[in-house]
């Protein structure tokens, strides 16, 4: 029976709780430290945003409990990957993860400048294999390597939420991964499949200090809502925070095909709850409503429509496969980060700063010295 640690936190434990909450899911059982593990850490904005990103209390909580259990710090590989809207080194200093890296000597390895090596999966990956044919590949310090997700609790306009299960996607698709949205769904199962191929121990830690309700994963109502989970088991644990969320699990797509392949359990009545009341946890529910930013509501009816109905495949070969792509890249930085971000976002922000105890928490950390220039990254072909 797959496991899923959950229990409450504050602002002034988060850190330790981090701690306790691996302590809980006896996580060395399955994470082994003669081995190297990936620490893939969220980054759905380059800019901060309550929610949005891994926030630097979840880096800093869990690599300290990895430094203080014995984990050398040179078999630890924090990384992100670069999308069509964000920056690997640019998030990592807007979100504060620099200091703490530097803190506990680890060294942060963007994606983009990783060699990344073919690879072709034993499982069944149908949708990866319709997307991109034999060019399946994964970044090469994967290989062979424990993976933990630095995920955080949100909503998704692709998705409906988002978790473990979808940061795997960050990490094992370059920067052209935009392609996989008109087949999300059935991408992130088959990357799950690659994941428990290529990954001896798997383990996800999920920052619910302050989830996202709305249009996320950017654009979203941030809510205190004082949890942190874990589980190696990336089904179970997607599958208890949608049920925290107030969704039904086994009817978000991902969660139910996963669980019906037999790569984890989607049924939260099958899962053993440890760390909270099973009472408590079923008179859970944030009551959160997923919306889609229009963004993502164009993305998807432009994208799905082009690709399903064979007449207009030239037409999607010409919006998402040519430099025109650019277009809708430069539309979606504009709307985010010159409109809604200055307009809508930045009021959000300073509430959360001045009322939240968490938004205190991230004043404390520091940004560290800004790059004068950041380290030149690998221009992947985004289309």
């Amino acid at each position: 029976m797959s496991k899923v640690a959950l229990i409450p936190t504050s602002p002034q434990s988060v850190v330790d709780d981090y701690g306790k909450l691996l302590d809980l899911l006896e996580y060395q059982s399955f994470i082994k430290k003669d081995l190297n593990t990936v620490i893939k850490i969220n980054l759905s904005w380059s800019l901060f945003y309550p929610a949005c990103s891994t926030p630097p209390w979840q880096l800093d909580g869990v690599l300290q409990k990895l430094s203080s259990d014995g984990f050398q710090a040179d078999t630890l590989l924090p990384t992100e990957n670069q999308t069509v809207v964000t920056h690997p080194w640019n998030g990592a200093y807007k979100n504060k993860w620099l200091p703490i890296l530097k803190k506990f000597n680890t060294t942060y390895r963007p994606l983009t400048n990783e060699k990344w090596i073919a690879y072709s999966p034993k499982g069944d990956v149908p949708a990866m294999r319709e997307l991109f044919q034999d060019k399946i590949i994964v970044p090469e310090i994967f290989r062979g390597a424990n993976v933990i997700h630095l995920p955080t609790l949100k909503t998704h306009g692709h998705t409906t939420m988002t978790g473990a299960m979808k940061n795997a996607f960050g990490g094992l698709i370059p920067k052209y991964r935009h392609h996989s949205h008109k087949m999300i769904h059935e991408v992130l199962v088959d990357l799950l499949t690659i994941q428990k191929e290529i990954h001896p121990g798997l383990l996800a830690v999920m920052d619910g200090s302050v989830a996202g309700d709305g249009a996320g994963p950017r654009i979203m109502t941030p809510v205190s809502t004082n949890l942190l989970l874990a589980s190696e088991d990336q089904v179970a644990i997607d599958a208890i925070s949608a049920k925290l969320m107030g969704f039904d699990p086994l009817k978000i797509k991902f969660i139910k095909m996963a669980h019906d392949q037999g790569l984890g359990i989607g049924d939260v009545d099958q899962l053993d709850l440890i760390g909270t009341d099973p009472a408590d946890f079923k008179a859970m529910n944030f009551h959160f409503k997923t919306k889609k930013s229009l963004v993502i509501r164009w993305d998807q009816r432009i994208r799905k429509t082009t690709y399903q109905y064979r007449p207009l495949k030239p037409l999607h070969w010409f919006l998402f496969y040519t430099p025109f792509f650019r277009l809708f890249i430069m539309a979606s930085g504009v709307y985010h980060d010159w409109i809604w971000y200055p307009l809508i976002g930045n009021r959000r922000i300073k509430k959360f700063k001045t009322e939240s105890g968490w938004g205190q928490l991230f004043e404390k950390y520091e940004f560290g010295s800004k790059m004068k220039k950041y380290p030149e990254i690998k221009n992947w072909d985004r289309y």
